[in-house]
Formats: C-alpha cells, structure tokens, sequence
C-alpha cells in the first residue's frame, strides 16, 4: 500500500531529507532535500528533483550535467519524516565527479576490514589508477604496457582456465578461476573505457526486453 504524501512529516522549513541509494550496488551516492513540490515533480516524471537550500529553488538532477537519476522506488522511514529513494544513475552522483559524495573518510575503528566495503567499483578504480599512475612490479601496469593484445590473450586463457575447472567440477577451483577471468576483463574494460555501469545498463535492457516479451506472451495465450 502506497503512502499518501500528505502523511509524510516535512520539517519547518517544509523539507524533508532523502538519501539516494544506487540499485545497481546498494551504495549511498548522496543526501539532498525535497519539499513537496519537487518530490511530486520526482514522482510525475521518475527523475530525482530536489530543493537546494542555499539557492532556495528546486533543481533536477542531472539538468546540467546529464547525470540524472531514474528512480525505482521511494519508502520513507517509520516515523515518515525522511526518505530513501533508490536510483539507475546515468553518470557520478557527486558535483567533483566521484561516484558518490560520501568519500571522504572521518572514523574508522581499528577492527574495520580494509576488504569489507570492496567491490567491482574499488577492483575498476584500482585498475584504472595503475593504467594512469603506472607502478613498477606491477602486474596490472605490466598488462597495459604490453597492449591490447596480451589483454586479449589472458582473457581467452583465463576463459579457458574457468572450463576446465567447471568441467572438474570443483566450485573452490571455478571461483578462483572466475575471479581470474573477472579481473582480466576489467583489464581489457579500463583499457578499452568501459565501465562497469555501461555492463549494467546492457544487461537491465536485456533484462527490460525479455520481461516485455514475457508479458506479450501473456497477454496473446
């Protein structure tokens, strides 16, 4: 059951906070505020509209920049007085160009795992960088000294190496292989500027496809 907008708690500025959460991996890309006019413009048209408290005026996100983001669901919190409004971005969250605004660190305790938070994006970043900032030893910055060729050639032996393993069927030797594989492309993906949103957005539109065929099918039985 939907709630009713006139049922959420504006503050007495006639704001309410929303944190904007990416769907393709859960994280936290920004925090910003809408009062009732751009959260109805959000909701009309499936685009993020927020209030900007220092130009006092609403603004669409992603007018400017191209960066907009298409939102998938909005839910507010049990006391209804904040929102969390999960997105498909179409570029970075941030004004500077990162991902996400929140990347600058203020605590972490000393038990906090420097793998906890890794992901696709961290392996992408960090592949990227030794492209850039070449290292000596490295083997990634090896890879893109020797060119695209050599990039190819792992990726078809690594490809190689995940059949036999999956073929053995031995699951612990298939996901070393797998993580193998996933690296080397990532290689060949910084190499060749793709990012792993540009994988996603095909895979959602393969995904949007099939479920309108899906539906089709339905509707002819």
């Amino acid at each position: 059951m939907m709630i009713d907008i006139d049922k959420l708690t504006f503050n007495a500025d006639g704001l309410i906070p929303a944190v904007i959460i990416d769907q393709a991996d859960g994280k936290l890309l920004m925090l910003a505020y809408m009062n009732r006019e751009s959260l109805k413009i959000s909701m009309e048209r499936g685009l993020t509209c927020f209030y900007s408290r220092s130009r006092k005026a609403l603004w669409l996100k992603g007018e400017t920049s191209g960066n907009y983001q298409h939102i998938v669901s909005i839910t507010a919190d049990c006391d209804l007085d904040a929102l969390k409004i999960v997105v498909r971005k179409d570029g970075p969250a941030c004004h500077t160009g990162a991902e996400s605004c929140f990347f600058q660190p203020v605590y972490e305790s000393d038990e906090a795992g420097e793998q906890d938070d890794f992901d696709l994006e961290d392996l992408y970043r960090l592949i990227e960088d030794r492209k850039i900032n070449k290292k000596e030893g490295s083997y990634t910055t090896y890879l893109f000294e020797k060119g695209l060729d050599k990039i190819l050639k792992k990726v078809g032996e690594e490809s190689t190496e995940v059949v036999i393993a999956g073929k053995d069927e031995d699951k612990g030797e298939t996901v070393y292989e797998i993580a193998d594989l996933v690296y080397h492309v990532m290689v060949l993906m910084v190499e060749m500027g793709i990012r792993n949103e540009d994988i996603i957005r095909e895979l959602r539109s393969r995904h949007v496809i099939d479920h309108k065929v899906k539906q089709e099918k339905m509707t002819t039985t």
